[in-house]
Order: structure tokens, then sequence, then C-alpha cells
């Protein structure tokens, strides 16, 4: 570490039947469309944006332009938080048969109901230290590795958009610290 960073870790999952192995948390990054990147603010406010991560190993890479909040915050105090959303289920409304056929057992009726009023979801939480990449190489690896998860399509004409956008544009690599990922499935209830 440098610059008396301090390294940030995830308290305690209060739901453990919910909390999935670093496996899957990284699975979740990896299919992810997006992510929310963290940060802390000058006053101490929280400041979050949304981004296109791309992940290889236990780095994620962004990128952006080169000036604003995010960056400012990055370069004062990196360490970040990085939230990111898999798949997410809403259970399909009552019929009026499953509604009145629920009614019949008062000692299950609560949990029919309520279990028509969640989500089924996925998620992934990951802290970590974020510095602005500066060495050309590493630069042109983030932007590959976002371009080929979010354009595929593009990449026989990879080369030439770096000759005209690696200056103007800003590579971020978050080092995560510590990740976790949760889980509900409504399937894996007991009637």
């Amino acid at each position: 570490m440098k610059n008396g960073e301090e390294l940030i870790f995830l308290k305690e999952m209060r739901r453990k039947d919910r909390e999935m192995d670093a496996d899957f948390a990284y699975s979740i990054i990896d299919k992810s469309h997006f992510g929310t990147i963290a940060t802390i603010n000058e006053d101490g406010s929280p400041y979050c944006v949304p981004v296109s991560p791309a992940r290889q190993g236990d780095r994620i890479y962004i990128h952006g332009a080169c000036q604003g909040e995010k960056i400012e915050n990055i370069k004062r105090r990196p360490q970040v938080c990085i939230s990111f959303v898999g798949d997410v289920k809403v259970p399909p409304p009552f019929t009026r048969e499953e509604f009145e056929k629920a009614l019949e057992d008062p000692a299950t009726f609560g949990r029919k109901v309520s279990g028509k009023f969640t989500t089924e979801y996925e998620s992934a939480v990951a802290f970590g230290i974020a510095t602005v990449v500066e060495e050309r190489e590493e630069k042109i690896l983030g932007l590959r590795l976002i371009s080929e998860k979010y354009t595929p399509g593009n990449m026989p004409y990879f080369d030439a958009a770096i000759e005209v956008s690696l200056d103007r544009t800003c590579v971020i690599r978050i080092d995560i610290t510590d990740i976790k990922g949760k889980r509900k499935k409504l399937a894996d209830k007991k009637e």
C-alpha cells in the first residue's frame, strides 16, 4: 500500500443463508451490464456513478473521462466500493384461484402472500483500491477487456480506436481487497 491507504473489508453478512462464495461474486461481475462505483467527495459526502466494468483476476477495469468528480475522489482517497447486480426475477402475480387456495391454509397464508412481494436476485459487492492507470500497455489491456465484453463485434477495429482515443481516455484499475456474493432464489424456499 502507498500513501497511508488502508484496506477496507466487507462486514460479516447478516443473511448467511444467502451468502455466496467469491467465484459466484466474480461471475456476477463478469455478466453484469454495469456496476456502481462509490467514492468519497472531499467534504466526506458519498458519490456513486454507474460504470462499465471488465475483470481480469482480482482486478476490475473501468474507463471514462480524465476529469471529473470520480477521478478527483479516487486520486484523493483511492478506497472504493463497487456493486453489481446479476439476474433479477419478480414472481408472477397471484391468480384469483391461487389466492383463494392460499386462504384455505391460515398457517401458510402469510408466507405465500409475502412470497409474491419479493424478488429473486443475485449481486456482488467488492471493496478495493482504485488507481488511475498511467502505463500505456496496461491502459490498452483495460480498454481491450472492456471492449471485448461490451463491443465484441467491433474488435477488428480496436487498434484504430486506440490510436485516436487512448490519450484522452482514463482507465482505472481497482485491485479487489474483499468481495462477497449474495443470492436469493425463490425456488429454494420450502412450501
